[in-house]
């Protein structure tokens, strides 16, 4: 079986949300954890998704790491390269998000594409090129505060376009997409006869990601956040080239369950908070403390081994505590510290046999991922809408419930407890 959609992701929760929609469409699907190594066997699934950590990297290494990633899944087969970012189009005016797209366009010499970072399921939509979190567009909502990509503009084609070098970015606005795929296929040609390249498509319904992803049929290059992987494996379906059956099973995994949050998005402090009030185990890292080392995930670990229940071990801080925190200690060690002590956390977890992690905040994931040696996952049923329980491919396999920041109820964690395979 080769694959025959190929998809780079910015960030490791990201992957797994896009991995989540595909196998919920019935696309069998396997997450591949970091930059493939030229020569390495390509997994056995219809859809490949592979997480790459350069959401907020150098815009020449998102790049590279990009380009190489989509060069894997080519050799192996792949047909149609989708680049999967977050649903708040997190980055700056550098990039990455145009960067990556413009050379991986160039890789599959597509000559038109489309950006689409809607999730109506998580209350991200898109009105007239303008993103909305629920009724507040994207600049006045608390997403805006990110401590690494601080979204200041909810106008998608003013945001994209410096990183594009000041291309033109077009729309495909709300009419068009009500009317369908058919419209929507007529508004790209439109806008490729006036030598447009890039558009923002509007979405506010499940509805439009389907009418959005009939209408890529065919296309080299797709752009989007995970809410199109719902629409593009219908292409594949009506065309008799899935398996079918149900995508998204996984094996038995019993055993204690870590719980690790390095998120500090307004969602992941309401779930942290909502965690701590139901009185369950809650050890909260201070930074600074771990920076003069007088708290170690040594000590962390001692704690967690000590309750009686799964505990939380979390460095989760309103924003203007980050910023407190990022004065004295500096955006990059701050965070450095936090995913070194997390991961620390999670091998030493591990290594004690357990076999069952949930992790919250999208660089959190990619640092632990890295930490366990995770290469590949096979993707099962979900916890949040865009978050589902994974498991390595391993004899032993561990689970993992990788959350992004922004996703989930305030009650996930528990949550993902009750789900865990």
């Amino acid at each position: 079986m080769k694959p025959l959609l190929g998809a780079v992701a910015d960030d490791f929760t990201g992957a797994t949300d896009l991995a989540n929609m595909l196998a919920r469409a019935g696309m069998r699907t396997v997450l591949a954890l970091g930059k493939p190594a030229a020569g390495d066997p390509v997994p056995q699934a219809e859809a490949v998704v592979v997480a790459l950590k350069s959401r907020t990297a150098p815009v020449t290494e998102a790049v590279d790491d990009s380009v190489a990633s989509w060069r894997w899944l080519a050799a192996a087969g792949a047909e149609q390269c989708y680049f999967k970012y977050c649903s708040t189009f997190d980055s700056t005016h550098e990039g990455n998000i145009g960067p990556v797209a413009a050379a991986l366009m160039d890789e599959t010499v597509a000559d038109f594409t489309v950006y689409c970072p809607a999730f109506p399921e998580a209350g991200r939509t898109i009105y007239q090129g303008h993103l909305f979190v629920f009724a507040q567009p994207l600049d006045e909502s608390p997403l805006k505060d990110h401590p690494l990509t601080p979204m200041t503009d909810a106008n998608l084609a003013r945001w994209l376009s410096p990183q594009l070098g000041g291309a033109e970015v077009g729309l495909i606005g709300f009419p068009d997409v009500e009317a369908g795929a058919a419209a929507i296929q007529a508004r790209m040609a439109a806008l490729k006869a006036k030598g447009v390249r890039h558009a923002v498509v509007d979405a506010l319904t499940d509805g439009h990601l389907a009418a959005l992803g009939e209408a890529c049929e065919g296309m080299p290059f797709v752009t989007a956040g995970s809410g199109l992987g719902l629409g593009l494996p219908g292409n594949f379906a009506r065309a008799g080239r899935l398996v079918g059956g149900q995508a998204d099973q996984l094996p038995e995994i019993a055993g204690e369950t870590v719980l690790l949050s390095g998120s500090c998005s307004a969602a992941t402090n309401a779930q942290v908070a909502r965690w701590e009030a139901d009185g369950r185990p809650t050890l909260r890292l201070d930074p600074i403390a771990l920076a003069e080392g007088s708290f170690t995930a040594a000590t962390a670990w001692e704690w967690m081994q000590a309750q009686n229940s799964p505990a939380l071990v979390a460095a989760t801080q309103p924003p203007e505590k980050v910023r407190e925190t990022q004065a004295k200690l500096g955006t990059e060690q701050a965070a450095d510290l936090v995913e070194a002590t997390l991961s620390a956390i999670a091998i030493m977890a591990r290594d004690a046999g357990v076999q069952r992690f949930i992790v919250a905040g999208g660089e959190t994931s990619g640092a632990v991922t890295s930490a366990l040696g995770v290469q590949r996952l096979s993707v099962g049923p979900q916890i949040a809408p865009g978050v589902p329980w994974c498991a390595t491919l391993d004899a032993q396999p561990i689970a993992l419930a990788l959350k992004s920041g922004n996703f989930g109820a305030e009650s996930f964690f528990a949550d993902a407890l009750e789900t865990a395979p």
